[in-house]
Order: C-alpha cells, then sequence, then structure tokens
C-alpha cells in the first residue's frame, strides 16, 4: 500500500498516510458527530459534536500509528530494516524488508501491537471511570469511553487467529515452533485468514438483510478485504519457499541496454525497441540509473508528439525506482517489487547499474526453484 503523502519519521521509520484514510476518517467523525454523541448526549451545540467527533478521530488513528509504530521498533531490534509506516482503510502497515529469524522473533514483532492497542484502550477506560468517580458526565466522558472501547476491540480484532491480522502472525510463529516449517506456518495462518474472511462475509450479508444497513456491508468488505490478503500471502509465501536461497545476482539480466534521458520516444521506438526486443529501458547518467522506461508508459505517447518528447519525460523517475543489491535475497526484494506500478528493479552495486530484474527472471526463478524442492522433497 503506497503513501500518498508522507507526515515524516518516527523512531527513525518514514511515516506516510494514504488518501483512503480520509474515507475511514470522515465515517468516524460523522457516525460519532451527528448519531452517537447527540443520541447520548442531547441538547448541545452541533460545533460541540463535531470537535469532540473530530477529537476523538484524529486521537484514534494516533492510536494506529502508535500500534505500527510498535511493529516497527520491534522489526529493528530483531534485525529487520523497515521501509516505512502506511495509514489507509484498514488500518496500517509497516513495510518490512525481510521476515523474522525465528518464531520468538515473529511472535515478539507480531504481539507488540495488539498489546499497545489493549493498553490505549486501558489507559483511557481508566482515565473515563476516575471521571465518572468525580462525577464528571458529558461529551469528554463519552469520547474517552469511545475511545477505550475501540482500542480494546482492535486488540482482541488483530489477535483473531488469521492471516494477515497480527494473530495470524502469532499463529505463524507457534506453528513454525512446532513444525520447524516456515513455508507450513505462513499456509496454515493464510488458509485461516480465508476462513476468517467467509465468515465476515456471511456475518455481514446476513446483517444487511435483517436491517443492519451499511455496518453489515462494511463487514463483509473487511472480510473480503481478508480473503484477498490472505490468498496473497499464502501465494507469497510459496513463492518465497521456492525461491529461498536464490540472490538477486542469480536471476537479474545483468549489464541491460540502457539509454540517455534526453533520447527521443521516437528514437526508442524505431533503434531499441526492436532491435533489442527489450519491454523496459534503464535511463542511466554515468552509469547511474535515473530513470526507466516501459512499453506501457511509451504507449501512452501519441504518434505525433514522440519525436518532441523525451524519454526522461515519461520514465519512472528516480524516486520511484525499486534498487537492489546483487547479494540480496530474490525474496526481500519481492515485497518491493509487487508494489512498483513498472514490476522491475534496477540492481546497483558501487552506484553503478550492474543489472535488472524483471517478472519473467522471476518467473524462471520460481520455476527452478519448484523443481528443486520436488526433486528434495520440500526439505528446508
Amino acid at each position: 500500500m503506497r503513501a500518498s503523502f508522507r507526515l515524516g519519521r518516527i523512531a527513525g521509520v518514514p511515516v506516510g498516510v494514504n488518501w483512503s484514510v480520509l474515507v475511514i476518517f470522515l465515517l468516524i467523525a460523522w457516525g460519532l458527530s451527528a448519531s452517537q454523541f447527540p443520541r447520548a448526549y442531547p441538547g448541545r451545540p452541533v460545533v460541540e459534536y463535531w470537535l469532540a467527533g473530530l477529537a476523538a478521530a484524529v486521537v484514534f488513528f494516533l492510536g494506529l500509528l502508535a500500534h505500527e509504530v510498535s511493529h516497527s521498533v520491534v522489526a529493528k531490534r530483531n534485525g529487520i530494516e523497515v521501509e516505512g509506516i502506511t495509514l489507509w482503510l484498514f488500518g496500517g502497515v509497516s513495510e518490512l524488508k525481510g521476515e523474522a529469524r525465528d518464531p520468538g522473533a515473529e511472535l515478539r514483532i507480531a504481539g507488540i501491537g495488539p498489546l499497545v492497542s489493549l493498553i490505549i484502550g486501558v489507559f483511557f477506560g481508566a482515565i473515563a471511570v476516575l471521571l465518572t468517580l468525580a462525577g464528571v458526565h458529558g461529551l469528554l466522558l463519552g469520547a474517552l469511553a469511545w475511545l477505550a472501547g475501540i482500542n480494546i476491540l482492535l486488540a482482541i480484532f488483530n489477535v483473531l487467529p488469521a492471516a494477515p491480522l497480527d494473530g495470524g502472525r502469532l499463529l505463524r510463529a507457534a506453528v513454525w515452533k512446532a513444525t520447524g516449517d516456515r513455508t507450513r506456518a505462513s499456509v496454515v495462518a493464510a488458509r485461516a485468514g480465508w476462513v476468517l474472511g467467509a465468515v465476515l462475509i456471511g456475518l455481514g450479508l446476513w446483517q444487511f438483510l435483517v436491517g443492519a444497513g451499511v455496518g453489515g456491508l462494511w463487514l463483509a468488505l473487511i472480510g473480503w478485504f481478508l480473503i484477498g490478503a490472505a490468498g496473497m500471502e499464502e501465494r507469497q509465501a510459496r513463492m518465497g519457499s521456492a525461491l529461498r536461497g536464490i540472490r538477486v545476482a542469480d536471476v537479474m539480466t545483468p549489464q541491460p541496454q540502457t539509454a540517455a534521458g534526453t533520447m527521443t520516444v521516437a528514437d526508442f521506438v524505431d533503434h531499441y525497441l526492436f532491435a533489442y526486443r527489450h519491454s523496459a529501458l534503464p535511463l542511466t547518467e554515468e552509469g547511474r540509473p535515473v530513470g526507466l522506461v516501459t512499453l506501457d508508459r511509451v504507449r501512452h505517447i501519441p504518434a505525433d508528439r514522440r519525436a518532441s518528447t523525451t524519454l526522461a519525460e515519461v520514465a519512472c523517475r528516480a524516486d520511484e525506482l525499486v534498487l537492489a543489491r546483487p547479494d540480496e535475497e530474490l525474496t526481500d526484494l519481492l515485497p518491493r517489487l509487487s508494489e512498483c506500478a513498472d514490476g522491475r528493479a534496477l540492481v546497483v552495486a558501487d552506484h553503478q547499474l550492474v543489472g535488472i530484474v524483471s517478472p519473467s527472471d522471476i518467473s524462471r526463478a520460481v520455476q527452478r526453484g519448484s523443481l528443486r524442492e520436488q526433486t528434495t522433497g520440500g526439505r528446508h
């Protein structure tokens, strides 16, 4: 999930927000301000309801951020680099560059998030109880009680033993510890996620049919997301098993054909496209990669503009490139590659371009890895 804009860094980790956060933020603020708070505390000015609703929504997302930051901090302490944190429609995601080394590290990284959410919920709940004992009532108490409940609910939901939830990671750690097989553990957690998603879809549709309205559809949407994410995790687990031990240098196309950003699209089509039969062309300056041009990007340029349009104008920018090291594990590259619109990684050594990894390179590596697994009986 890509961030639409960056907020800065927390604990050395880049933090971003996807535009979809705005949807759930507005839904939460609207639900509290227009329905829940007026019903529980009638007779207040409308502006007070909206201030309380907006404040509660902001604090809720700060809690989500604390949840994800805790994952990242513990991951870094266990030797895993963190690409960044992105808040989006269904909460947040910590983009880890690699996997836990052992079940214990997996347990620590997965378990800290729900624990932080639980602590936040208990904290707000304790304040609400103290205010109640002191005779304080009103919107402040309502907002604190809601924050307590929603964070405790978030903690409980996240520990459900199903991928991609934190509970799925905990389940994977347990199965991994019991069997010694990380791939099998990942598949078990992913299939549990599929089952949970199907249950939520069924429950959501039933609620919608009996009159729960949008709440039921929202539950079904969460279930649909879980099924999709769980299926992806199972595929990634099986692919990771096939690719384990393979380095980027083992699959890359070395010393790819390159071009300068000043070349026109017309020259690229006339002299490079058919001569080299490549569907992607890295752009370099003094051997350093500065962009990437693909057929998909070139197709969007009208024929009458190709002679006046340079490759630099249509290329993937330098800050959008997926870069890899020759000695990097291919399984560490895959998560970054899957989020790249162009689907390719440029391999760099000492700031110089030395190779390129394409989807076809990955497919061939998977086929070889699968054949190796069949030959060795899947032992690791």
